[in-house]
């Protein structure tokens, strides 16, 4: 199996630790985590990030970033792979993936997601626990598909977007690139580049508007 480090170690590392294994590809080595030091569910800290620069030379092939912030994963993930490091897409068993649907690198879908027919999803997203990305749907690199979170068919979720708990989008609506919807929205019309929506139906107002 393929030697993997986690680049982070807090809950989201735990979450995808108990999918690797159940999914039983990938040979855990450790966590890399400068504000942790206690295992994480059996899994040895390593020490700091910046050990990934070495970790090639000791025989380790992969990177699995288990960073929750967008930004920050995409950029680790850039780093893994200048570094040479495989970045392979992790899906928990009881995931169902469409044959036809495509999962980039570096992505990883939690249990219980269902990804429908022609969905396309970029690199370094996170789908999380049953959230459903239906049919032709899209989502760009470095987004987060939170938890029950419900894309209709033909949506499209820009990059490193967020669509919150529990949030639904109408079919073929667009949620902008570095967009947010907040938890349990209803979005039914287009929410641009960087602004925020909420409420049912959802309201879009910019970043940093209270």
């Amino acid at each position: 199996m393929t030697r993997t480090v986690l680049v982070g170690a807090g809950g989201h590392a735990a979450a995808l630790i108990e999918t690797i294994r159940a999914a039983g590809l990938l040979e855990l080595a450790g966590c890399l985590d400068h504000s942790a030091r206690a295992p994480v569910l059996g899994v040895p800290v390593l020490g700091g990030e910046d050990r990934l620069d070495t970790l090639r030379a000791e025989g380790i092939e992969a990177v699995v970033v288990a960073i929750g912030d967008n930004a920050a994963r995409l950029r680790w993930l850039e780093r893994a792979a200048a570094l040479g490091f495989g970045r392979p897409a992790v899906a928990h068993p009881s995931a169902v993936l469409s044959p036809s649907a495509v999962l980039g690198p570096g992505s990883v879908v939690l249990p219980r997601v269902v990804l429908g027919a022609r969905t396309r999803v970029g690199e370094g997203v996170i789908l999380n626990t049953g959230c459903i990305v239906e049919h032709d749907a899209a989502v760009g690199r470095g987004a987060h598909i939170a938890c029950a979170a419900v894309l209709g068919g033909g949506a499209q979720v820009g990059e490193a977007a967020l669509v919150g708990l529990g949030a639904v989008l109408r079919p073929l609506v667009r949620v902008g690139r570095w967009a947010v919807v907040a938890a349990g929205a209803a979005v039914v019309s287009e929410v641009p580049d960087g602004a925020v929506a909420a409420g049912v139906p959802a309201r879009v107002r910019p970043a940093g508007i209270a």
